[in-house]
């Protein structure tokens, strides 16, 4: 799967650079040219792929999690020691035959025969919860590139929303001059520059909000994907939605990586039971020994007449077997709470599947519902250019007033707010419903940038591990560190509406 090349009903375009109005015969103003993009979605999440930290801790616990099968597995594989030591007799009452010293250098192997399955099933348990973590991981790719597109539309909606806010504010400072200039000849009254007076700060409050909540934005994406956004070019298309809520589920059904993880943690639990009903079975190990030992020169004349010598070597073979008879019930007790985890992780995929199905369900109605909004919004932004112009003309033959014509300004702003806002809305929606679905992780979205992650690898390098000296590399981090980037302002490249360049109170020669 790659991300498409057409847009999710309509045109982005406007959430980055909104242009929400067409230059009449009579009003001619040119566009000041859009920047160039400096970053786009694909560039933001290789970025964050590479450098986010959360990511990076994932995979690291998920490396973690693969050493516990070599762990489970050390457990039925032979092991061999060597030991040595020496000792000085203070007192015996054979002191003058028996040597008063003894050094000794030994090794020996143990090899297990029989556990009572529990190493096969401890390392089975380990191999499926390592499938489990593997799917955590790929859920952690999906939430972090949901987080990328979040903060990445966040940003490009509250510039969008910023730049119409000071539209708004510059429209109303030109009304508001003009409005005083008609109160100083007697045309308008005080309460007509009150009107505009209050209409223009609330406007500055509201421009603002807009400013804050655009710096928060900007500093969400630092966050998330390591560097200042920049210039965002507008997203690509979504690909691969479903055509049905129905599709959705049963997608999401068959490839929701929380869904997979938590059906591996329940098939891992059936192990956890057989681990521990073999603690109340038999178990058998073969043990070779052998060990060299000196007195050291302490064999006394008399010791050498009883036949010590001053050295030599002793080796011994035997088979062991151990059958538990009576432990407390403590077997029993480690069965039933085996057991227990075992109906726990059981809930746990049956509550995941519920979490799977509302989500699904609720991100379609979501992706849904924004597209009907967007479709109504272009409709209300449109209708309210052209009421703006016509209370505007209606104003200049003296049948509106100056509250007809702020009241019509508002509305067309909270028409293109609405219109940016669920613009950003159905992106978000769609690409949550694809990452719902099992469709938004690294190889699903063709991330350049480099070789993507490959869990395997590590593991197939530590699987059948048997050094005891193989250590691995020491610790670093991968994640970037966000200190020294600037901190962020609500600066946007102006982008001017003609329909908003011309003055409130025109007038009948001048619409």
């Amino acid at each position: 799967m790659r991300l498409p090349h057409l847009i999710i009903g309509v045109s982005l375009a406007a959430l980055a650079y909104p242009v929400m109005a067409q230059t009449t015969a009579t009003t001619s103003t040119t566009m000041p040219d859009a920047p160039q993009p400096t970053m786009t979605l694909r560039e933001a999440m290789v970025l964050a792929y590479n450098t986010n930290p959360d990511l990076a801790a994932e995979r690291a616990n998920l490396r973690a999690t693969d050493e516990n099968v070599p762990i489970a597995r050390a457990s039925g594989l032979p092991g061999v020691s060597a030991t040595g030591g020496v000792n000085q007799s203070l007192y015996n009452t054979d002191q003058g035959i028996s040597p008063s010293r003894r050094g000794t250098i030994g090794a020996d192997l143990s090899v297990p025969v029989y556990s009572g399955g529990s190493v096969r099933n401890s390392v089975r348990g380990a191999e499926t919860r390592v499938e489990a973590g593997r799917a955590a991981l790929r859920a952690a790719e999906s939430e972090l590139f949901v987080q990328v597109v979040t903060v990445y539309v966040d940003v490009i909606r509250d510039e969008a929303i910023v730049r119409l806010n000071q539209q708004n504010v510059h429209v109303l400072e030109v009304n508001l001059q003009a409005t005083r200039d008609r109160f100083e000849v007697g045309d308008l009254t005080r309460t007509d520059v009150a009107q505009s007076e209050a209409r223009l700060a609330l406007a500055q409050a509201q421009l603002r909000g807009a400013e804050a909540r655009l710096i928060g934005s900007r500093e969400n994406f630092i966050r998330v994907v390591g560097v200042a956004p920049g210039v965002l070019a507008p997203p690509p298309p979504l690909p691969g939605l479903p055509a049905s809520v129905q599709d959705a589920v049963q997608v999401a059904l068959a490839n929701n990586p929380n869904l997979l993880a938590a059906q591996k943690q329940s098939d891992a639990s059936v192990f956890d039971v057989n681990v521990a009903r073999a603690g109340r079975l038999p178990r058998v190990s073969v043990g070779v020994g052998t060990d060299y030992y000196n007195y050291l020169g302490s064999v006394s004349p008399q010791g050498k007449l009883a036949g010590f010598g001053g050295d030599g070597f002793a080796t011994s073979v035997g088979v062991n077997l151990t059958v538990p008879l009576f432990q407390g019930g403590r077997p029993a007790a480690q069965v039933r709470q085996a057991q227990s985890r075992r109906s726990a992780a059981m809930e746990n995929v049956t509550f995941a599947e519920r979490g799977v199905i509302a989500q699904a369900r609720s991100q379609f109605a979501i992706y849904q519902s924004s597209l009907r909004v967007i479709e109504s919004s272009r409709v209300a932004v449109d209708a309210n250019r052209l009421s703006l112009e016509g209370v505007r003309a209606e104003n200049g033959v003296g049948t509106r007033t100056i509250l007809d014509i702020l009241n019509a300004e508002q509305e067309f702003l909270n028409s293109q707010v609405q219109y940016v806002t669920a613009e950003r809305d159905a992106y978000v929606a769609g690409f949550t419903l694809l990452a719902v679905m099992g469709k938004a992780e690294a190889e699903d979205l063709g991330l350049d940038g480099g070789p993507l992650y490959n869990p395997v690898e590590h593991y197939d390098r530590v699987n059948h591990s048997w050094s005891d000296w193989s250590d691995g590399p020491d610790a670093t981090t991968t994640g970037t560190r966000t200190n020294e980037t600037p901190y962020q302002n609500p600066d946007v490249t102006p982008g001017v509406d003609p329909l908003l360049q011309r003055p409130v109170d025109s007038t009948g020669t001048n619409p």
